[in-house]
Formats: C-alpha cells, structure tokens, sequence
C-alpha cells in the first residue's frame, strides 16, 4: 500500500461536507492540505481543525465557477504549498425542480459550477501533474449521473457530464502516470442533502456519512501505484 505522508492535497469545496471529512481523512494520513470555497469563516475554522494533526493545511477563497477566479487562487495555493500531488474536485451545487419551472440562470449556473468548475481547477493543476509524471484526480460525481430522474434535470445533465469528461481524461493522462478515478456516491447526510429535504441528520449505522465517503477516497489513493480504481459507486445498505 501507499504511504501518503508528506503528500500534498487541493480539495475543492473542502470547508464542510464531504470536502471537510475527506480533508481531515487526508490530515490523519500526515497529508499537507489546500482547501477551498467561497465562505472563508468556515474555511478559516476547517483549517484550525486541520492543524490539529500536525500537518501543514491552508485555504483560498474562490469560486469555483469563475475562472479567472480559479486561475489565481490555484496559482496561489501552488506557491505556498510548493507542489500538489492530489486533487478531489469536490466542489458543487444542487438545486431540483422541473424541466419548465427551473429558472434558465439557475439551471445554467449548476452546469457551470459542476461541470465547468471541475474543468477550470483540473485545468490548472493538471500542467503541474504532468510536469511530475504522476498524480491521483478524484472527480466527485453522483449516482444522479448514472441515471435521471424527475425533477433532477440540471444536477444530473452536470453529473453525466462530469464522469463523461472525467473518464476521457483518466485514458488521455495514464500515460503520465496519473490516476483519475470517478465516485457515484449515492445520498449522504450533509448540509447540502439535508437543505434540498433528501436526508436529514441520520447518524445510524445504516445512512452513508461523509467519513465513509472519505475512507473510500484513502483506500483508492492507498493502492499500489500500478494499480487504479477507475470509478466506484458508494451505496448506503438501507433500502
């Protein structure tokens, strides 16, 4: 298996969530970490939390869908980091509703955040994963993107979209040594699931939590390097 201390992590949308359980994952692995949003108090606190494991953990306030934006937060976080050997795209909204009442700028605004954001921050590492000949990519994706529903139009037009555009480039970088593997997670208790009223704070046994999201991410990047979880779907046992 991999050691993955002194490693150096980028998490998108890493201040709560799924973001913040695989940040403090990666912390408990002796991984340097970057984490970044758009409201800078919850980062700022996510960071405190970070430091707590003796790694070195800083964050950049940005918003994903804007390029310009990812442009100088990355540069940013390359500079004080130094180098960058993961990156979890993470970062996203979601919104339902039907295909006529979802407002045109809202509908536009979930594709240009899920899928266009992962591009604009992919594109702005990928040259430094190149340059080292190695790397792991974990593009977060849904099991809304697997198949549609009601209702669901827009968040899962962008899900496709992203295992799409994530599987075309796990064939196009193998050759430099870097692995990109694509999760469908299905629903997990977060702030986000409980706001849109498809979960609520369930910490049983039998609802996914973000930890196990996040444990799923350290066994994949803990695999031999000639080895490379292409995709996985985490599924929570309750019917």
């Amino acid at each position: 298996m991999e050691n993955l201390k002194n490693k150096k992590a980028i998490i998108t949308g890493g201040g709560r969530g799924l973001g913040k359980a695989t940040a403090i994952a990666f912390a408990k692995e002796g991984i340097d970490i970057a984490i970044t949003g758009r409201n800078e108090e919850v980062l700022k606190k996510t960071v405190s939390e970070l430091e707590e494991f003796g790694i070195n953990a800083i964050y950049s306030t940005f918003d994903v869908s804007n390029y310009d934006d990812v442009k100088k937060g990355i540069k940013n976080i390359i500079t004080t980091l130094g180098s960058v050997d993961i990156l979890v795209n993470n970062a996203g909204i979601a919104a339902f509703g039907s295909f006529n009442e979802m407002d045109v700028n809202q509908w536009s605004q979930i594709i240009q955040t899920n899928l266009m954001g992962m591009y604009y921050v992919t594109k702005e590492i990928l040259p430094h994963l190149i340059t080292k000949n190695q790397g792991d990519i974990i593009n977060v994706a849904s099991t809304a993107g697997l198949n549609g529903n009601a209702n669901t139009s827009a968040y899962s037009a962008s899900k496709f979209a992203v295992i799409g555009m994530s599987e075309s480039l796990m064939k196009e970088v193998r050759k430099n040594n870097i692995r990109v593997c694509t999760l469908t997670p299905s629903t997990i208790v977060s702030d986000m699931s409980i706001g849109l009223g498809i979960a609520d704070n369930d910490s049983s046994d039998r609802v996914l939590q973000p930890e196990d999201f996040a444990e799923l991410i350290v066994a994949g990047l803990k695999l031999p390097k000639r080895a490379m979880l292409k995709s996985a779907s985490l599924w929570s046992t309750n019917p």
